[in-house]
Parts: C-alpha cells; sequence; structure tokens
C-alpha cells in the first residue's frame, strides 16, 4: 500500500494497516492522506472514453464456479455476442459450461483448465474482444491488468480491487492501453433502482442531499461454497468494509459521483467480531485471530456538501437487505424494509400520481399511487428489456441487464454505464475504511481517482445509440 500522511505527518502505511501507530486522542482526529499519484506522461483520463465500435464482442469467460455458469447462459441471449473460450482451473466446471453452449445451439468454445495460470493463455489469444472475470477476490486485479495489458476490454466481477494499488494499477493500464476497465456491479440494474434514478435525474426529489447502501447478508448458508473457503479467509485475515460495491454503486449514481461532485472525506468504525472467530474454529477446531469486524459503518462526505451511509454485515441473522435509501430536498426513497416513496404535497405534478391532494410527506404514497408513478417514470432500459430480463433471469433479471448493457455499449461504441473510475471509488471502501478503523475511526481523505476530471461530466447518463 502507498504511503499515508496525516497533516504532513509521515506514517509508515505498513504501521497503518496494522494499527501500529500510537495516537492521541488528539492525533486520531487528524484526516489521513493516501498519496495520488502523478499521472504518467501521455496518459490522459478515461472520463466519457467511448471506444471504437466492435459489430461482434468475442468473449472469454475466466473462472466458473458460483457465478460464471450463469454469466455463459445470460450471454448466449445477448445479440452480437461470439462466446470464444472458456476458463477455470477445474476441468468438469469447463465441461458443464460448454453444455451450456451446446443446449443452447452455439459452438464448443475453446477449454482451459488444469492449472492457477492457465488463464492467461485465455488472455493472449489475439481473437478476443472481452475478458470476463468472474473468480475469487484476490485475482480479480491482476487479471484485469494482464487482460488490457493484452489488447482486451475487461468486465470485473465485484469487488474487482481491493487494495490501493491494485485500484490504481487498473486506472493506470486502461488510461495507457485505451481500454475499458468495467465492475460487474449488478445492483445498479435492479428495476427499484433504475427507476428512483431516472425519478431522480427528472426532478422529483428535489435536490438529493444523502443516499445509503449496505451489504447485509448472513452467509452462513454459503460459506462452504467457497472454492478453498477464499471467502471466509478473506474476512478472517482483513479488516473494513470489504464488500462495499453493491450499496455504493446505486448511492454514489444518485449522487453524480465524479460527474460534478467527488467523495472527499470517510470515516469508519466496526463491532468487534464474535460470529467470525466462532465460524473459523467450527471449521477448523482452533481459536484463531479474525480481524474483520461483525458489522462495519461508514459515512462519506462529498465535495458538494451531500453525504453516503454505507453499512456491511455477512456475519448475522439480518433479514437481507442493500439499505437502498435517498433523502432529497422533496422526496424520499427506500426500498428495504418497506419499497416505496415519499413527497413533499407540492413535489409532484397534480397528474403524476391519481389522489394528488392526499400526498403527504410523513409517510408513504400509496401502492395505486406508487404503481403509476413508477410506470410513468420507467427506466429507459427497462422498457427495452425488462422482460426478456426477467425470463432470463439472474438475482431477478438484473444480472442480464447489466451483460446487455455491456454489450450495447461495446457494439455501438458508446461510453460504458461504469468506467473505472467508478470500479475505484467504489472499490476504494476496501482499504480506506481499514486505514480509518485502524487509527481509532480518523477520517481518511477519498482520493480523486479521476486526477482532476471529476467535474468534467456534468450528470450521471446512460449512453445510448439512438435517443431515448
Amino acid at each position: 500500500m502507498r504511503i499515508a500522511k496525516m497533516f504532513g505527518l509521515a506514517v509508515c502505511a505498513l504501521a497503518l494497516m496494522t494499527g501500529c501507530v500510537n495516537q492521541s486522542a488528539t492525533e486520531a482526529s487528524r484526516t489521513i492522506v493516501t498519496d495520488v499519484p502523478e499521472r504518467p506522461a501521455g496518459q490522459e483520463d478515461m472520463v466519457g472514453f467511448a471506444a471504437a465500435p466492435i459489430d461482434t464482442v468475442r468473449v472469454g469467460f475466466i473462472g466458473l464456479g458460483m457465478r460464471g455458469p450463469g454469466a455463459v447462459s445470460r450471454f448466449t441471449h445477448i445479440p452480437g455476442v461470439k462466446i470464444v473460450a472458456l476458463c477455470d482451473i477445474e476441468k468438469d466446471r469447463v465441461d458443464r459450461a460448454q453444455n451450456i453452449l451446446k443446449n443452447a445451439g452455439l459452438p464448443e468454445a475453446t477449454g482451459y483448465s488444469g492449472n492457477d495460470s492457465i488463464w492467461k493463455q485465455l488472455v493472449e489469444r489475439d481473437d478476443l474482444d472481452l475478458v470476463y472475470v468472474v473468480t475469487d477476490w484476490k485475482n480479480h486485479a491482476k487479471m484485469g491488468k494482464y487482460a488490457m495489458e493484452n489488447g482486451k476490454h475487461v468486465a470485473i466481477e465485484v469487488p474487482a480491487a481491493m487494495t490501493l494499488d491494485e485500484i490504481w494499477d487498473l486506472i493506470n493500464t486502461s488510461e495507457q492501453t485505451r481500454k475499458h476497465c468495467m465492475m460487474l456491479e449488478n445492483c445498479v440494474y435492479d428495476e427499484f433502482e433504475l427507476n428512483t434514478l431516472n425519478m431522480a435525474q427528472n426532478g422529483l426529489f428535489g435536490e438529493v442531499l444523502h443516499t445509503e447502501g449496505s451489504y447485509i447478508h448472513n452467509l452462513q448458508d454459503f460459506w462452504n461454497d467457497y472454492y478453498n473457503n477464499w471467502r471466509l479467509d478473506f474476512n478472517q485475515h482483513n479488516r473494513g468494509d470489504i464488500y462495499a460495491t453493491h450499496g455504493m454503486g446505486p448511492a454514489c449514481q444518485l449522487l453524480d459521483i465524479h460527474r460534478g461532485d467527488r467523495m472527499t472525506t470517510l470515516v469508519s468504525m466496526d463491532t468487534k467480531a464474535v460470529t467470525g472467530p466462532e465460524l473459523v474454529k467450527a471449521k477448523t477446531g482452533k481459536d484463531e485471530p479474525f480481524e474483520n469486524g461483525d458489522h462495519t459503518m461508514t459515512m462519506i462526505r462529498t465535495n458538494n456538501g451531500k453525504t453516503i451511509h454505507i453499512q456491511h454485515d455477512v456475519m448475522n441473522p439480518r433479514p437481507y437487505s442493500r439499505m437502498y435509501q435517498l433523502t432529497g430536498t422533496k422526496g424520499f426513497a427506500n426500498k428495504y424494509g418497506r419499497a416505496g416513496y415519499a413527497f413533499q404535497p407540492e413535489a409532484l405534478a397534480a397528474d403524476e400520481v391519481p389522489d394528488h391532494e392526499n400526498l403527504n410527506a410523513h409517510g408513504f404514497i400509496s401502492p395505486e399511487q406508487q404503481a403509476a408513478l413508477t410506470a410513468k417514470y420507467q427506466h429507459p432500459i427497462l422498457r427495452e428489456i425488462g422482460e426478456q430480463a426477467k425470463t432470463v433471469g439472474g438475482h431477478g433479471g438484473m444480472d442480464f441487464v447489466m451483460d446487455y448493457r455491456l454489450i450495447y455499449c461495446l457494439r455501438n461504441g458508446l461510453p460504458l454505464d461504469m468506467d473505472v473510475y467508478d470500479l475505484a471509488e467504489w472499490c476504494s471502501l476496501a482499504p480506506l475504511s481499514n486505514l480509518s478503523i485502524e487509527n481509532g475511526s480518523a477520517p481518511v481523505e477519498v482520493p480523486d481517482f479521476t486526477r482532476g476530471a471529476w467535474d468534467k461530466v456534468k450528470g450521471y447518463r446512460h449512453a445510448y445509440a439512438d435517443k431515448k
């Protein structure tokens, strides 16, 4: 990790990460600043970048365990795609993915398996346009970097990078090679999130001041499904919000992050680790150190005076929640617990919802009003492929929407819905929350990953070949 400073006092990065810095209460209030490396000469930012159109996108998949087969299946439903190569350490997984192609009436792809470096042979092929990475977290960044270095666009499962060094490597490589590096954050394509984003962009909530997001998901039934126990192992040896992107993505899009605003400061704290050590003891029979607290909370402030609240808890028996929420000057949206909207009575036009006179900002609008509002502000992407997405599936269809949009933008030479700076900002909570927590919940400055281009584009928008 890069050297950090606290108001000009040089601090050893290793000491910060291990909690070895002895700070007084006064010192703990100082903001931790991480270095922003100078952009290499001849390199330009990728904000708003669009690559040349690709008529048929030739794809290779790396990782065919939990999520990979579903991705292969979804791609068989997307026009303009050719599945060229499939890769996994385990040959039987490659064989199962080949059967997906066979059942879809498609030709067999070239298969790669047998060792943990075989993926490089797939990446080095000269007949691929896109490498789709669906492996464990520790391999995401290096595979993405290698793909771009070999002339491919890359899409990487969440989280795409776990350290600041990995994040800057992906940014620099994308800028140097002029290849897209997109993180596969599916939650920005969920139906409620897309429709609410459309409402926000049409001004229904007034000025959006605060957003919330989380990953609250008890993984008790899933720990044994992760190859070689990699996910529990990562929680055991790393502290902080290590899986923030599902909450961060929708929250940041609502606030136009690096499209007119940027995150400036965060503060994180966590509970003690209780359930995690019990899980390790159940597996190993030993009492072992466990770094990550059961529950992590992070508060973020932006340049324009907005705030974001993010939480992470995969240990305890709470109902699943991504805590999607926004607070605006004229309205409010909430998905989990109860999905609904509330508005100041004057915020909506009389013809936008039935019984407009009975709107009350102290309560949610009625189901009938919500249905009418959702119909009027259905996101254009959902109008186009929403029903097909529900049929194809993948977390209720949002996975298919994500894949469809990736290919749509590549085929039409458009900026992707999520760029390498989205990847950087949303993944940065892992190392930055660690720095804050290990230093007594000290404020941490969020780097400007665009290196000055955060205000270059005004407002977040999805790109279309023809205006919808």
